[in-house]
């Protein structure tokens, strides 16, 4: 073959890092990487709080009680959004809050998604009356509403911000066991794990070497889920005062306190509303954006 011809040949294409595959695929998808843009800058704002925030969250401007957002008339840009009822800065609040959500949901996710899969690992694994027990107490969890559980233990532990974040780790563990379990009996009787186990590894390696790695992806994907389901959950709680208390800048809290003030102040409400909405939304979108990227079903 002559040196012209070589040249002419397609060259072969390089196949892909892991992580460049997924990135690849989990950037075509826009929603996942605006919900991933908007995370982002939540928690960077979260961290520079104290230098992001225009006041203090917690300081009362007596002379502003309910002063409208900038932009409507009677409005000041010294309180962008606005004030609530006690003349608290809403902006700062909702920095603040961001900090308080996203700490409560990484708690509640890594509460319940050791638990969840240490219990999912080991009915799994070892099957007959443990797998049995376990189910059956997941199965008891997910026929009582997930709130109400939630509402009944933060009612028996007392109101408070740790209880209501037990409370709500409790109420996700169900969907972690049942996931971990599902991934845990797809792989237990592979090529793989039977020559691991010719090879006179333990019960322990098993479980937590051998099969949990290739059970990641799935749980990834319920964790990021799992951590709008947290935030959402502790807002309802605020909202209903079994979670954080007053005057903490939490945005289930400040949507409780602005109840009254929905017909003359709707910026009260809106505001963190907004804050509930959207933040969950992204959460949401990029666990659907992880789902798509990590499983191979779904790659075109």
């Amino acid at each position: 073959m002559s040196e012209t011809t070589q040249n002419t040949l397609p060259q072969e294409r390089q196949p892909l890092s892991p992580f460049a595959e997924f990135w690849s695929y989990f950037s075509s998808n826009k929603g996942a990487l605006a919900g991933l843009i908007y995370i982002a800058f939540v928690i960077i704002v979260a961290i520079l709080a104290p230098i992001v925030a225009p006041h203090n969250p917690a300081e009362q401007f007596r002379d502003a009680l309910l002063m409208p957002p900038a932009w409507i008339e009677g409005g000041s840009w010294n309180f962008i959004l606005g004030t609530d009822d006690v003349g608290r800065d809403i902006l700062s609040r909702l920095i603040y809050g961001a900090r308080l959500s996203l700490l409560i949901g990484c708690l509640v996710v890594a509460l319940s998604l050791v638990l969840g899969v240490f219990m999912g690992l080991v009915a799994g694994y070892f099957g007959g009356m443990i797998d049995t027990a376990i189910m059956r107490l997941v199965d008891i969890m997910l026929a009582l509403p997930s709130l109400l559980l939630a509402i009944a233990i933060v009612a028996i532990l007392g109101p408070s911000i740790f209880n209501a974040s037990l409370a709500i780790s409790f109420v996700s563990l169900p969907h972690y066991v049942r996931l971990t379990r599902a991934s845990v009996l797809a792989e237990v009787n592979r090529d793989y794990v039977t020559a691991s186990r010719v090879a006179g590894a333990g019960h322990f390696r098993l479980m937590f070497s051998v099969l949990l790695p290739n059970c990641v992806a799935p749980l990834i994907v319920q964790a990021t889920l799992g951590f709008s389901a947290a935030i959402l959950d502790m807002a309802a709680l605020g909202f209903l005062g079994l979670g954080a208390q007053p005057p903490t800048p939490e945005w289930g809290v400040m949507l409780a306190d602005a109840r009254q003030f929905i017909n003359s102040a709707w910026w009260v409400v809106t505001f963190p509303g907004l804050a509930i909405l959207v933040t969950v939304l992204a959460f949401n979108l990029m666990g659907d954006g992880l789902r798509d990227a990590l499983d191979p079903k779904l790659k075109q």
